[in-house]
């Protein structure tokens, strides 16, 4: 019996051994995008340093893309075939078909920062607004935001294309920009750095349909079992970073590429209070945007929230108890 024994365990060991390399061998490689240093990013982080991407059968690579105009025309072109965006709804009424199969952004996390010298959003009038990109998450919140002021874009305020946070800090600190946005995980740097924050746009309760896990109907056709793969790695990092704090600042501070405690405290705990466990599209939100581009692009008028998200993945892990298996294994307070 004891001989019997070592054979089933020397067989097993062998068994490990001949598997790991083979099962490696198996993981499917692709790129993942992302276009901003902000803790709404970081689950494609936190999935790749903790191995849940490989635990689904994937080795991803992470490529940092300068912005949502950068990010949105880099899927489109199919590489990568994945993009952490929101900007689905513009490029699809362009002739593009892609769709958002998650999302984890119902307000945009954009606080308006300004110069020395102004003390008011009044005072904005007449002045240089920095946006990463024309079509990005900031440009469409400074749009939120002068019209909540009764002010007109270009007309009464320039909006300037300025580049990442670097870049438009860099521009607040020369003259060239007297404010901009920079979120949650930025905000803390334009602090130290001297600027006045104003508002955060959330604060004015409009529900937009920003950053979410994107990609295009004819890659889902193909690959749809990446795209699970890869939207599980996805959300497991969601219930991780909840429940493993200091691992997630870990991830965070590589790929911001910070040690700076205020930033990573400051981004850590926005993602608590703003990232949901059950990352579902706004469709809410998707016609709000669709009302907004609608001067611009005439077919947006017509369109439908419906044509511009694929919820079949998420509800396939309802259906699978993907997220109550999730809840048992990160038990957390959050």
């Amino acid at each position: 019996m004891k001989v019997l024994s070592t054979i089933v365990a020397l067989s097993a060991l062998i068994q490990f051994f001949i598997s790991g390399p083979a099962n490696a061998q198996q993981l499917k490689k692709i790129r993942i995008g992302y276009p901003s240093l902000s803790f709404r990013q970081s689950n494609v982080w936190v999935a790749k340093e903790e191995g849940l991407f490989k635990k689904y059968g994937l080795e991803v690579e992470p490529i940092f893309l300068r912005g949502g105009q950068i990010a949105t025309q880099a899927l489109a072109s199919g590489d990568p075939p994945i993009v952490n965006i929101g900007t689905v709804v513009q490029a699809n009424l362009q002739g593009y078909s892609l769709v958002l199969v998650a999302a984890v952004e119902t307000k945009y996390d954009q606080i308006v920062f300004v110069r020395p010298g102004i003390n008011r959003l009044e005072q904005l009038k007449g002045k240089n607004f920095g946006v990463s990109g024309f079509n990005s998450a900031t440009h469409y919140a400074a749009l939120i935001l002068l019209k909540h002021l009764n002010l007109e874009p270009h007309k009464d305020v320039a909006l300037i294309p300025s580049g990442a946070d670097a870049e438009r800090l860099a521009g607040l600190t020369s003259g060239k920009l007297d404010a901009t946005f920079f979120s949650t995980s930025a905000a803390p740097v334009a602090r130290k750095a001297g600027f006045t924050e104003l508002l955060q746009i959330a604060d004015l309760g409009v529900e937009v349909q920003g950053n979410g896990f994107a990609t295009s109907r004819d890659f889902i056709k193909g690959n749809r079992d990446v795209v699970k793969s890869a939207l599980k790695g996805f959300v497991e990092a969601i219930y991780f970073i909840y429940a493993n704090k200091k691992e997630a600042q870990r991830v965070f501070a590589k790929y911001m590429r910070t040690n700076d405690s205020d930033v990573l405290e400051d981004s850590y705990q926005g993602y608590i209070k703003m990232i949901p466990k059950k990352p579902y599209p706004t469709l809410k939100g998707i016609q709000f945007m669709l009302d907004m581009v609608a001067p611009q692009l005439p077919q947006a008028k017509s369109a439908k929230p419906e044509q511009f998200v694929d919820l079949s993945f998420l509800q396939e892990l309802e259906k699978e108890g993907f997220f109550t298996e999730m809840v048992k294994r990160y038990p957390s307070k959050g």
